[in-house]
């Protein structure tokens, strides 16, 4: 047995890579028993390069690279989306991209490790840069294209790159996404709907559960069907047709524990592959694992233009998958159209009740 564990698992890597050329990077993780970001680390020296935080600096220089592909994604969905990295906000821990067609909310303490990783896949030589959370869950990636700028990618990696040691990584313990949880019997219910009716901001609904001590579909449970209602796991399906025939713009919203990435505009091109449901448009991919919802839901919010409505979706253990609003900008009302999508998903029949 090898002495270097990196080097085992590297070869392990390649091994199942050439027997499945198709597999995707966390499958192959998952396979060998590691965290992804531990097996894009055991390759470094071997097309990776490790990134040095502060991360704000590098993220600050994703202009300069021109047109690149902004990936995020979960355990059940991945957001893909092209365009220039700009109008960057970064303000401590937190930070915004709103230029450009790439639209992130950033929370940087779960960007922990970073790597340039050059590949070849397919016959194609693939540039890109992909940070990790310190359990060594993917973030986000970025996908250098034909409209790239090589010679600033080239720049920005050699700035940034980690002069110590590569292919170890320390890694740790993430907490629970929402450690408070108390059981239904202990939730002042009537508190959590006057809190809900007093919202003013969908971005205060996290602090709404933190005040209750209650998890986001548990929240939905109990709250009344003014507030929320289960639709069928098969909602989120008909609602993408639906928005192609009727040419209604969406706001699309996937996230990953450092990242929110979010689609504005129409949908065009739907197609299911086995499990998967895609959306395959020029500037936008999205891929879901619809067989992983557990729960779908239609959620009001109160907004000062009246109320902000989206169709939400959650796996078995009650993370957030996907969330799509219909396209609005502050100070307007929620569009007609989509009021109109969302209570068609009512007579879409329900198998999982």
């Amino acid at each position: 047995m090898s002495t270097n564990p990196a080097m085992t698992l590297r070869a392990n890597w390649q091994r199942m890579r050439e027997e499945e050329p198709a597999l995707r990077a966390l499958d192959l993780a998952e396979r060998l028993g590691v965290s992804e970001a531990e097996l894009v680390a055991s390759r470094c020296g071997h097309g990776v390069v490790r990134l040095a935080a502060p991360w704000a600096g590098l993220i600050e220089g994703l202009p300069a690279l021109g047109k690149v592909m902004a990936l995020t994604r979960n355990a059940h969905c991945v957001h893909e989306k092209t365009g220039v990295y700009d109008h960057i906000e970064i303000g401590g821990a937190m930070g915004i991209v709103l230029g450009g067609d790439i639209d992130l909310r950033l929370f940087l303490r779960h960007w922990r490790f970073g790597f340039a990783v050059s590949e070849i896949s397919r016959g194609r030589s693939l540039e890109s840069l992909q940070f990790f959370d310190g359990d060594g869950r993917a973030v986000h990636k970025i996908h250098m294209t034909d409209h790239s700028d090589r010679k600033a990618w080239r720049e920005l990696v050699l700035r940034h790159t980690d002069v110590g040691p590569s292919s170890s990584l320390q890694m740790q313990v993430v907490e629970a996404p929402l450690p408070w949880r108390q059981p239904d019997d202990k939730v002042d219910v009537d508190a959590l709907r006057d809190g809900w009716r007093a919202l003013r901001d969908p971005h205060d609904f996290f602090a709404l559960l933190r005040k209750h001590r209650v998890t986001r579909t548990q929240a939905l449970r109990l709250v009344g069907a003014a507030f929320a209602r289960p639709v069928s796991r098969a909602a989120v399906g008909a609602l993408l047709d639906m928005a192609v025939a009727r040419e209604a713009p969406l706001m699309v919203f996937v996230g990953s524990p450092g990242v929110v990435q979010i689609h504005t505009g129409p949908v065009r091109t739907v197609k299911t592959v086995g499990p998967w449901l895609n959306v395959l448009d020029e500037g936008f991919n999205l891929h879901l694992r619809a067989d992983r919802v557990a729960e779908a839901w239609v959620v009001r919010k109160p907004v000062p233009e009246g109320e902000v409505t989206s169709l939400e979706l959650y796996d078995d253990a009650g993370l957030q998958i996907l969330q799509v609003f219909g396209k609005r900008k502050p100070g307007i009302p929620e569009r007609e159209d989509w009021r109109e999508l969302l209570a068609v998903l009512d007579t879409v029949e329900r198998t999982d009740a």
